[in-house]
């Protein structure tokens, strides 16, 4: 049993980083693109708007 766990547990810490490294970069992708510029201005200057 205490060597499934180990397997069970080396393969989630090493895909789970893998997965999450490459999530981190799409999220990066995502932000930094070109075309989500203005939206992401918009967005920074919801607290300065007076209704």
């Amino acid at each position: 049993m205490n060597e499934t766990y180990s397997a069970v547990a080396g393969f989630a810490q090493t895909w789970g980083l893998l997965y999450f490294v490459v999530l981190f970069g799409i999220v990066l992708a995502y932000v930094f693109w070109p075309k989500n510029r203005k939206d992401f201005d918009d967005a920074a200057q919801i607290p300065f708007r007076e209704d």
